[in-house]
């Protein structure tokens, strides 16, 4: 049997293809030496085979980073452990203030009010009624000094409080065996994550930070809040959470960012 051997155009700069693959894998794999292997064992015939295609102009290039980055994802998903925790801190390591992040400026954070406000809920959830606040904060609610860690590489230590998701996705009946829990935010930001990090016991529906109501530039009524995951993938200003087995993307990850979008 014989095998073709894929080639790449000699229009097209290969260290550079390279540089921009290993880029999307070190910034997104948490632990140094998987990321040092995949950095390592990435080549040009490794990126023509994650793509099914030859490298041959501009467009197979970059499907070749997308299937690279899917592929990361996928390796992100294999390793994570449901059962670890992310470190967590005293509150004398609180970042004070904490850093505002947004796509816009904190002028054009979003008003919620209150008493307007319902949580919808969709897709494979057998209760789908609509959730007050007040209904969220009478459930048990924890608290969490944990790292945010943002993809353009700065960190901030904060505190939140407010439901575990999972006992939240159980109440309410969501099928814990589907793939994807989807995120709408007032500001008109979505994502969505996979049903292990959802169901991880330090991911929060956050109503608080800092032993106080959630303020608006942090994402009230409520953001989700997950130690796991850098921080485009905690959505605030939630409106509405739905489940499915259809891939849902998200805001930035339709725009290139690893979907998984690890810590």
């Amino acid at each position: 049997m014989s095998i073709r051997k894929r080639s790449t155009s000699p229009g097209l700069d290969a260290p550079a293809i390279l540089k921009e693959a290993r880029k999307l894998l070190s910034r997104r794999i948490e632990q140094p030496t998987r990321r040092a292997f995949l950095q390592r064992t990435l080549s040009m015939g490794g990126l023509a085979l994650l793509s099914g295609c030859s490298l041959s102009d501009e467009n197979s290039v970059e499907q070749a980073l997308v299937t690279v980055s899917r592929f990361n994802d996928r390796v992100q998903g294999w390793i994570f452990d449901p059962n670890r925790l992310a470190p967590t801190y005293p509150d004398s390591m609180i970042t004070r203030p904490f850093p505002f992040n947004a796509y816009y400026g904190i002028e054009d954070a979003p008003q919620v009010n209150e008493a307007d406000y319902r949580l919808e809920l969709s897709g494979l959830i057998a209760d789908k009624r609509p959730w007050r606040l007040a209904q969220l904060r009478a459930m048990a609610q924890v608290d969490q000094v944990t790292r945010h860690i943002c993809v353009e590489g700065w960190s901030a230590i904060g505190k939140w409080g407010g439901v575990r998701f999972s006992d939240f996705l159980r109440t309410v009946g969501a099928d814990l065996q589907a793939k994807y829990v989807g995120f709408k935010c007032a500001d008109d930001y979505y994502t969505s994550i996979d049903m292990p990090t959802a169901l991880h016991p330090q991911t929060l529906l956050a109503l608080t930070y800092d032993g106080q109501p959630l303020p608006r530039e942090y994402g009230f009524p409520m953001k989700l809040r997950m130690p796991t995951k850098l921080g485009y993938k905690n959505p605030k200003h939630i409106h509405a959470i739905y489940v499915t087995n259809t891939y849902p993307g998200g805001y930035w990850e339709d725009q290139g960012y690893n979907w998984f979008g690890g810590s």
